[in-house]
């Protein structure tokens, strides 16, 4: 019996219940499902093998998620099947974001203002720091033979320096998703929904906002614009944060894709995007503006 009839057998409101089944694609790390119980959507989204190793902490995700919802941001948990890992939440009507769609004008700002509201909720359960992540991560790979990308333990010097840069004028912790990819952005034409609180926590809001840039690849006009919108001004303090946390978004990610290519039974190409990542890391790293960032962020 699979896993998510289980789940749907566990859940006793839906008993006798006229139910429809439908899986959904885009998952990097689950299995994720359309519920239909006479009629009404759920969202289910059942965990995909050995996620334990990727530093997902289940529990922190259920009471991020509640928060999160509290504060308007994410949709609404209906069930929670705890021996299962799984969470049944409120399906959202609206459009599944991609990078094209939170490219078109006037979306930076729209995704700083929902981000914004999130980092403004009540504290998050644990913290989120990129930098041990990234040690954690490597630390599997090497336990585990895992293949990482050429160079990753040789710039860890690297980014220790932008971590110490990071130290001196550290930002207040809020709670973020720190995973804001396109897909975790979601539009009913009113407001944009965040999902996805697996690797919540809070942490410093350039991370957020750099993170998501990263993904959307967004450009220097951009990035000033999320920037403005979340900050109120273009700040070279916070613009140079934010680029050096895009850094950290690959280094860490792209660890994570590396022990995925590994562990995943999911169908996706990820020693590729390892390699991406990776390879806009060390461009970064490389770049004339590299030492620029860092001495900003020192000021």
């Amino acid at each position: 019996m699979a896993v998510i009839d289980e789940v749907v057998a566990k859940i006793s409101d839906w008993n006798g219940k006229n139910i429809s089944i439908t899986p959904l694609s885009g998952g990097l790390t689950n299995s994720n499902f359309k519920v239909e119980v006479d009629g009404a959507p759920y969202f289910v989204r059942v965990p995909g093998a050995s996620t334990e190793l990727l530093a997902i902490d289940r529990a922190n995700e259920y009471h991020n998620t509640k928060a999160a919802s509290e504060a308007g941001v994410a949709p609404k948990i209906i069930h929670h099947l705890p021996e299962y890992n799984v969470m049944v939440i409120e399906f959202l009507n609206g459009q599944t974001m991609s990078k094209d769609s939170l490219n078109q004008p006037g979306m930076p700002s729209r995704m700083s203002r929902a981000i914004k509201r999130l980092h403004a909720a009540p504290r998050f359960l644990r913290d989120f720091n990129m930098f041990r992540l990234t040690e954690y991560y490597l630390s599997l790979c090497k336990d585990r033979a895992i293949k990482t990308p050429d160079g990753y333990r040789e710039r860890m010097l690297t980014v220790s320096v932008i971590e110490d840069a990071m130290n001196v004028k550290p930002l207040a912790t809020v709670p973020c998703n720190n995973d804001l990819l396109a897909e975790n952005y979601i539009d009913d034409g009113n407001q944009l929904w965040l999902i996805d609180y697996e690797y919540s926590g809070n942490n410093d809001p350039t991370f957020e906002l750099g993170n998501t840039c990263q993904e959307m690849q967004f450009s220097n006009s951009q990035i000033e614009e999320v920037c403005a919108a979340y900050f109120g001004n273009v700040s070279p303090a916070m613009i140079a944060r934010m680029k050096l946390n895009m850094i950290m978004s690959d280094v860490g990610w792209g660890l994570w894709a590396a022990i995925q290519a590994n562990i995943s039974t999911i169908d996706f190409d990820f020693w590729g995007w390892a390699i991406e990542r990776w390879g806009r890391a060390e461009e970064k790293m490389d770049s004339e503006e590299f030492e620029g960032w860092l001495r900003e962020v020192r000021q």
